[in-house]
């Protein structure tokens, strides 16, 4: 069920004319980071990134992400391939202010800021689960929908 009229149907893409609420089927996307070190990962997306979270008992953290956005890459185009895997972005509106704030609390990157085709993007060491990107994004964005 869709309210208002908020919708533009063409070739089915969707396009936002205006604020709109779905009924709810797939509530919301729950994003799992596997880490070595899972209570300083946990600190690090705590701590050092402020996200709100619930604790389930023993240190178990679930965190508030807010706005999320699903993209699906092709595996193998052309001459180039991957394998199947899936990937945990963050994404934000300056990268080069976020990765100058996130320095000053001590986050280290292993990747300084580059221009890609789909964005400025940065990779920051999350402890105890590694590299993580961080971007900026160039594409349209849906995660506003």
């Amino acid at each position: 069920m869709v309210s208002g009229p908020a919708l533009v149907m063409s070739d089915s893409v969707v396009r936002r004319t205006d604020r709109f609420t779905l009924a709810p089927v797939i509530t919301s996307v729950h994003t799992l980071v596997y880490a070595d070190d899972a209570e300083a990962a946990r600190a690090f997306f705590r701590d050092i990134l402020g996200w709100p979270h619930v604790d389930e008992g023993g240190g178990w953290l679930i965190f508030k992400t807010g706005p999320s956005e699903l993209g699906v890459h092709p595996s193998m185009q052309g001459d180039w391939s991957a394998t199947q895997h899936h990937e945990v972005t963050l994404m934000c509106d300056d990268v080069e202010a976020t990765v100058a704030d996130l320095k000053a609390k001590g986050v280290e990157f292993s990747q300084d800021v580059t221009d890609d085709d789909f964005g400025l993007t940065a990779m920051m060491q999350v402890p105890g689960a590694g590299d993580m990107m961080l971007y900026q994004p160039k594409h349209t964005t849906a995660y506003d929908l």
